[in-house]
């Protein structure tokens, strides 16, 4: 894909991503605040703080149709409206992310990162966006930045399946990948 740094190895491509990524948590991380309610500005701007020094598009939602294998996110037309929606549904009723108990937490996490990612509202990155906000909302519940490393093989399977259950508004698939990401989270910092 073109890029501002003329940038045309994947595997390069992959390791500015993920640099910047990082870069990007640790700002958004000061610039949001525990009571924060997240809105679709608040993920365009995610996206943007995440990408801006990569590609000129960062932060504005896509203008093309994508497919992945045999899945269709949304049409690239109806982007603005279902973010609208996202932001006056799941982003007003789970955010700021302060529930009483891990079930409610990991409910709240499913239902928006399964949202966000259906949408998938740019032109790249969605998944890892949806991650960020997800650990940002993480934090807000006072959990530990979330840690997403080993979604490969079954778990990659099971993950991409949670995603398309989203589509019938079944969000326990998606609530059991969080369970498990969060007791990896807290297996790994020892709580």
């Amino acid at each position: 894909m073109k890029n501002l740094l003329g940038v045309k190895r994947k595997r390069e491509m992959d390791r500015l991503e993920g640099s910047e990524q990082l870069r990007a948590l640790r700002e958004l991380v000061k610039f949001y605040s525990k009571n924060h309610r997240f809105t679709a500005t608040d993920i365009c701007r995610i996206h943007k703080v995440w990408l801006e020094n990569i590609y000129p598009w960062a932060g504005k939602y896509r203008r093309v149709n994508l497919t992945r294998n045999d899945f269709t996110f949304a049409a690239a037309s109806q982007v603005a409206r279902l973010m609208e929606e996202l932001e006056k549904g799941p982003l007003q009723e789970f955010t700021p992310c302060k529930f009483d108990t891990i079930e409610k937490i990991i409910k709240a996490l499913a239902v928006v990162h399964t949202e966000l990612v259906l949408i998938h509202p740019f032109r790249d990155g969605n998944g890892r966006v949806a991650r960020l906000l997800a650990t940002l909302m993480a934090l807000q519940a006072g959990l530990p930045p979330l840690d997403f490393s080993g979604m490969k093989g079954y778990k990659r399977k099971a993950y991409y399946e949670a995603i398309r259950a989203g589509l019938d508004r079944d969000y326990k698939p998606m609530e059991e990948v969080f369970n498990g990401v969060i007791r990896k989270t807290l297996r790994k910092r020892g709580a």
